[in-house]
């Protein structure tokens, strides 16, 4: 159960609500969104506000231009974007604070909707600098973040100005997220989590978490050769992170003492590069050849996987299994996407990469939850407390 207000616990009728959404969108080179996931799932939000006779003001970042203005990372094709998708007007502000801001949100009538530019054109959202949060408290009556992909940051806009509400609610999204990805705590069983991607050091948190809560433990993608190396296996030229080698053995200790079974792969397309033109071929356990690179899983390991997925009643998944942006390299996880999408089963994609690659592969709708937050998701699921959420008012 959600423990936090959430945006139907509040009166929104003529209220200016500050609303931290995430559009940190990709743009290609001519400034033209080429997914808009983060915009379509913060719309239950924004409508309910607008339907409610709320004023909705919008305030999100959009790259990393570190307190410098940057015209190719403005928010006017969001606000083009979602003023199509609700059928109404978004305005568009010049900036997130300052006298002109105020004036037009001032003039608001119920329903509008305005986008605050860009927060991280300011050095002082990242620094979570009171006075930039006492700016941007100003403009609203009331305070919602649903933008979960950021709720692990202690910025302003997540932190510094929620404190300064009486009350601070969740919007659909984040509400939505949490409930998700809680489900990990108390899962229908059994419960398989594949945690892959190429480094060992950013999932060691979530691996140990999971050890406690998973039926089995699925490891791919570039992190499982530095595995394979504390197991003594011939790794090659194939991603591995030394100093995590000792790590990865005190996992490998902890799965037996917890008695969860760790699933590796057992075969390897390997490549003489990681270039789409490479020489390949598959090889067995133990034989991946001294010069060359482990790109993908093989046949036999994704058999071996799917086989592990097939009475799950939870799937949690995390990190592709190969090199998915080199499409000869990513058979791996697209034949996993595929299985996980058609299955009975529970399955939360958490975010990153395997939910870019859902989206691209036309899978979204198929999956029960794809998180729209990487670095959130990773620590949610770690067990850690995220501050944008913590921040919140208690129900």
């Amino acid at each position: 159960m959600f423990k936090k207000l959430t945006l139907e616990d509040l009166d929104v009728k003529g209220k200016r609500v500050l609303v931290r959404v995430d559009f940190n969108i990709p743009l290609d080179t001519k400034g033209e969104i080429t997914d808009d996931l983060r915009i379509t799932t913060a719309l239950p939000t924004i409508r309910y506000i607008s339907d409610n006779h709320g004023k909705a003001i919008l305030m999100s970042h959009l790259g990393r231009p570190k307190g410098k203005v940057q015209d190719d990372k403005r928010l006017t094709p969001v606000s083009k974007r979602l003023s199509r998708l609700l059928g109404k007007e978004v305005k568009k502000m010049p900036d997130c604070v300052g006298a002109e801001v105020k004036e037009a949100i001032f003039k608001m009538k119920e329903g509008d909707i305005i986008l605050l530019e860009n927060l991280r054109f300011h050095i002082e959202e990242e620094k979570n600098d009171p006075t930039f949060s006492k700016e941007l408290a100003s403009l609203g009556d009331l305070y919602v973040n649903d933008a979960f992909a950021v709720s692990h940051r202690k910025h302003a806009s997540t932190f510094g100005v929620p404190r300064l509400f009486p009350q601070a609610a969740a919007g659909f999204l984040l509400k939505q997220e949490v409930e998700y990805l809680d489900r990990v705590n108390n899962p229908d069983r059994p419960f398989v989590a594949i945690i892959g991607g190429a480094k060992v050091s950013t999932k060691v948190p979530i691996i140990k978490n999971l050890l406690k809560k998973v039926d089995t433990l699925i490891i791919g993608g570039g992190m499982a050769y530095t595995f394979l190396k504390a197991l003594g296996r011939p790794i090659g030229h194939s991603l591995v992170e030394d100093d995590m080698v000792d790590v990865a053995k005190d996992i490998l200790i902890m799965s037996i003492a917890d008695e969860v079974p760790i699933l590796y792969p057992i075969d390897h397309l390997i490549a003489t590069s990681m270039s789409t033109d490479a020489q390949t071929k598959i090889v067995h356990r133990g034989g991946i050849l001294e010069d060359w690179y482990g790109v993908d899983v093989g046949p036999l390991t994704i058999k071996k996987f799917i086989d592990c997925l097939k009475g799950a009643k939870t799937i949690l998944w995390n990190g592709p299994l190969g090199i998915c942006e080199i499409d000869r390299f990513s058979k791996g996880t697209r034949e996993l996407a595929n299985f996980i999408a058609a299955s009975n089963a529970l399955s939360i994609v958490g975010g990153g990469d395997s939910s870019a690659f859902v989206i691209k592969e036309g899978l979204f709708d198929k999956m029960t939850h794809v998180s729209t937050g990487g670095g959130a998701c990773l620590q949610f699921l770690a067990g850690e407390e995220l501050p944008g959420i913590s921040i919140l008012t208690d129900k």
